[in-house]
């Protein structure tokens, strides 16, 4: 996941700054992410295993740095292509030893390099909360759109803003007791790989809206799935789901998997 910030070039997005530059790219390398790896990724993955080949073209738009990209490759054994706004983060990723084929910036809303259909499938891991406006989410599932051929998969994972206040192993979303509408500002606390936290300002997406938003872009068959943390320690990392209680993961898990297919 990347934060599209401010400098990046993308139509209506633009607000946040907070991994901007070389300084921002080296601090969301720095990030735990505990529970996007326990009820997030590995649902990400599930879903596109059913559908996605040995050798078929994965693309991962909003890479960051490449680690979620790096492991769908290894897994899935994908052709993964990451795709950012940032050059940080590119370059940040370039300069891993990653198993990602090959890494494109986004410029003006277009994934350089990337044709029409180039795509056997999608990736999209939080980016929404970066884009303020409904435009901008437009924008992007559109591009999107653009990259995958007709009847491809497309797999969204995005943090529900109604999750407010609960302390997650790795984060914290909003204020307690407060609602958010859609693109409206609230401050996430993200857990480092050092222990320490970081506030960070996102924009707010209620997980219902997404469905109309990708049909109006040229998705169907929209399915929205809310992994539970009996689901997840099967197909997560031993060592990572022994690694925390998940208190708050179990009475309220936050994130949501949307899976669409490109009509």
């Amino acid at each position: 996941m990347s934060d599209w910030s401010q400098g990046s070039g993308e139509p209506g997005v633009g607000e946040s700054a907070a991994w901007s530059g070389r300084e921002g790219a080296q601090a969301f390398a720095a990030v735990e992410a505990a529970t996007d790896w326990l009820l997030g990724y590995p649902f990400v993955f599930r879903e596109l295993s059913r559908r996605l080949a040995g050798g078929e073209v994965l693309v991962d738009y909003g890479c960051g740095p490449g680690t979620v990209a790096d492991r769908a490759a290894r897994r899935l054994g994908a052709r993964v292509l990451g795709v950012d706004t940032s050059p940080e983060m590119l370059a940040l990723a370039r300069g891993s030893d990653t198993a990602v084929a090959e890494y494109h910036l986004v410029r003006n809303g277009r994934a350089a390099g990337l044709a029409d259909g180039c795509a056997d499938a999608v990736m999209c891991n939080h980016v929404l909360a970066s884009l303020p406006t409904e435009e901008a989410v437009l924008a992007v599932f559109t591009e999107i759109r653009r990259l995958l051929r007709p009847g491809a998969p497309f797999v969204l994972l995005a943090t529900d803003p109604d999750c407010t206040g609960m302390d997650y192993a790795s984060l914290r979303i909003g204020r307690p007791g407060e609602a958010y509408g859609p693109g409206e500002r609230l401050t996430v606390r993200l857990r480092r790989t050092d222990g320490s936290w970081q506030e960070v300002r996102n924009h707010a997406w209620p997980v219902a809206l997404i469905p109309a938003l990708l049909e109006r872009t040229g998705f169907r068959d929209v399915a929205q799935h809310r992994p539970s943390v009996e689901e997840a320690l099967p197909l997560a990392d031993p060592e990572l789901a022994r690694s925390h209680t998940w208190s708050a993961e179990r009475t309220r898990p936050p994130l949501v998997v949307t899976t669409a297919l490109a009509a």
